[in-house]
């Protein structure tokens, strides 16, 4: 039986659509399920997101972490990419040289009705999506801690 049959599919919808609402009630993750696709998207706006390649984010959730900062990280396996999921980016979506800056080091700052996918059932058994570290409340750092810190990475190389 592939993914891609029926019984399968409305499985893998029925779950997100739990893990949705857990999103919402406990970490504030107001997000919505695509039910042909069991994803669950996230519309940047009230949250943040700041990707990068893995190795960096290594870095970067490190320092946030020995600052008492850490917040969600989504991984992306198969791109070797990190989602961290931030406080609303304000004026840094408009800011072009801070946007040239994380251009260069691989990363991007999500600007406001963009869209996250947050990982679902079927993402984690897949591989394919992942919690690095799963959302704790509704916390998430501040924007600026973030970036602060891939410059900080930046930096130390």
């Amino acid at each position: 039986m592939s993914t891609l049959d029926p019984p399968a599919a409305c499985a893998d919808a029925e779950e997100a659509f739990v893990r949705c609402r857990g999103y919402r009630r406990e970490n504030g993750l107001y997000g919505v399920v695509e039910p042909a696709l069991g994803r669950i998207m996230l519309d940047v706006g009230a949250v943040g997101a700041v990707s990068m390649p893995a190795g960096l984010g290594a870095g970067v959730r490190a320092l946030l972490a020995a600052a008492g900062r850490g917040g969600p990280v989504i991984g992306h396996p198969r791109s070797s990419r990190w989602t961290f999921l931030t406080g609303p980016a304000g004026a840094s979506a408009q800011d072009t040289t801070l946007l040239a800056e994380l251009f260069h080091l691989g990363a991007n700052l999500a600007v406001p009705g963009a869209g996250v996918v947050l990982p679902s059932p079927a993402d984690e058994r897949t591989g394919y999506r992942i919690w690095i570290d799963p959302p704790v409340g509704a916390f998430r750092p501040e924007v600026a801690a973030v970036l602060d810190a891939v410059r900080r990475r930046r930096a130390a190389r």
